[in-house]
């Protein structure tokens, strides 16, 4: 370990973004569902991957890390998040992500107030994790807004695909924000939907609210390349008869890019949902029924959608990105409990690497260690699904990243304080 420390020393003295990178002698794990290589080698240029696996020749001017024999894998991706967007939960000043009181709905862009300065983003790198899908949370209707990717890096510039996705919300919240039942908000939706292409085709004879239109004309425009399939469309829904409405949605708008988030009794109709070949983002394990639209939840839904050649991704729904590794840790142990279906090693890795990324259609950029992809790169200090397993190497774009949170300072300050380092009331 000290020897391996003293090398990462060396390459941050290095200009970063100018370097060739090779680390040898690791247990690549490539994150695509493929077994663990050992003694193996990632090469890095120009912050993208060259190549990862056996046998990988070196460049000559390569700046060489010794892995030790240790667990090398692509950055974790969290697959649904509000990082960025919560610095205290609790307090609505430092809360954005949801705008109640706005007029706009689909027309909310998230990016430009993702804050890469919260103390989550450190503490969610120095787990592991190198990517996030960010969603905002629905505020006076259905739609919830654009979301965005971003890096966890220690840069200011954590968005790196802004306006990725819309986010629709048509379970029990959307009826409820559609006036009170599941009718009224397909309803909302097809309308929407329709008022979208009205604009796309005439944007100057839109009325918007001033004439009968329900949609703000900034919402009708934001909903365009949604409607023409130019943007995955995220639809929160847990009942397995919300999802067969979901998926029922294309037939009048053929071109939708639907994702499914949530899913909680998606194990029922598994076979329509990979018919219609839709992604879905779910939790690990929701093991029992949170709300009268999950009362069929399982933990087994995860594994019973994969194996049912459904394109499946790991989501932390109301959880903290920094569990990600957990969660398909979680599903690993799964296969040990009677009865119930889990994954296996290599599956859960992609289940929180390369899926996600396919599942919101960015799987040639980041999310493995193929050939092309972003060098996110993470030495592990033992197995990445264990729990008490922690990076001691996080690359972002092949720039090593800094593992100190806040956290880590208080623990280094307070765990041998010296005279004056401790507040007054501990002193005698």
């Amino acid at each position: 370990m000290k020897r391996l420390l003293t090398l990462v020393a060396l390459l941050c003295a290095t200009p970063l973004a100018a370097q060739t990178v090779a680390i040898t002698n690791g247990r690549i794990a490539i994150g695509d569902g493929s077994a663990p290589i050992p003694n193996g080698t990632v090469v890095i240029r120009g912050g993208r991957i060259v190549a990862a696996g056996a046998n990988v020749a070196i460049p000559a001017d390569a700046q060489r890390v010794d892995a030790e024999g240790r667990w090398v894998t692509p950055g974790l991706v969290a697959g649904w998040t509000n990082l960025g967007l919560i610095e205290v939960e609790a307090v609505r000043t430092a809360n954005d992500t949801s705008a109640n009181d706005s007029p706009f709905s689909a027309a909310i862009d998230v990016a430009p107030v993702i804050n890469s300065r919260v103390s989550a983003l450190a503490i969610t790198r120095a787990r592991g994790v190198t990517r996030a899908i960010v969603a905002p949370d629905i505020g006076n209707d259905i739609f919830g807004g654009q979301g965005a990717l971003v890096d966890t890096g220690s840069d200011a510039q954590a968005v790196f695909a802004p306006r990725a996705f819309q986010f629709v919300e048509l379970g029990e919240q959307g009826a409820r924000k559609a006036g009170g039942s599941r009718a009224a908000s397909i309803l909302f939706f097809r309308n929407a939907m329709l008022e979208a292409r009205d604009y796309a085709r005439n944007p100057g004879g839109y009325g918007g609210r001033a004439t009968d239109e329900l949609l703000m004309k900034l919402d009708a425009a934001a909903l365009v390349p949604v409607v023409e399939g130019r943007m995955p469309l995220l639809v929160h829904v847990e009942r397995a008869s919300d999802i067969e409405t979901v998926l029922d949605l294309r037939k009048e708008f053929p071109a939708l890019k639907l994702v499914l988030v949530g899913a909680s009794e998606g194990w029922l109709v598994a076979d329509k949902i990979r018919a219609a070949n839709v992604p879905v983002l779910t939790p690990a394990l929701t093991d029992l029924p949170y709300a009268f639209e999950a009362l069929a939840a399982t933990q087994s839904n995860y594994g019973r959608l994969k194996a049912a050649g459904v394109r499946v991704a790991i989501a932390e729904l109301g959880g903290q990105p920094r569990n990600t590794k957990q969660s398909a840790g979680n599903l690993v142990a799964l296969q040990k409990v009677p009865g119930a279906t889990g994954l296996s090693w290599d599956d859960a890795l992609a289940a929180v690497t390369s899926a996600p990324a396919e599942v919101i259609g960015m799987d040639a950029d980041f999310g493995s260690l193929r050939p092309g992809r972003r060098a996110d790169v993470v030495i592990w200090d033992g197995d990445p699904l264990e729990l008490t397993t922690a990076p001691v190497m996080v690359m972002i774009d092949g720039i090593q990243q800094p593992l100190e949170t806040r956290q880590t300072k208080l623990r280094d300050r307070y765990r041998t304080p010296g005279e004056g380092d401790l507040p007054k009331s501990y002193e005698r």
